[in-house]
């Protein structure tokens, strides 16, 4: 038996298992996002206390740390969910 069909046999066994982790990565992806945007807002809030004549600045750096954030675990569930449906 050649290596490639072992290696098509082994892909076709183990698939339920990749499904099942792609469905956990995209849970951990969604829970990190956000602890992430949590604690940008955390920070956030923190600094404008300290500074409020920074507030302006604080609150627009945070809008954009927090859409790249999210920009990349929307990225990460697709891919996962990709991994399911296909």
């Amino acid at each position: 038996m050649n290596l490639l069909a072992i290696l098509l046999q082994v892909a076709t066994d183990l698939a339920p298992l990749a499904k099942m982790g792609a469905g956990f990565g995209a849970g951990i992806a969604a829970i990190a996002a956000a602890f992430g945007i949590g604690q940008i807002g955390r920070s956030a809030v923190e600094s404008i206390a300290r500074q409020p004549e920074a507030a302006g600045d604080i609150r627009s750096n945070m809008i954009v740390a927090a859409a790249l954030i999210e920009g990349v675990a929307f990225f990460a569930i697709v891919v996962c969910l990709l991994i399911v449906f296909l």
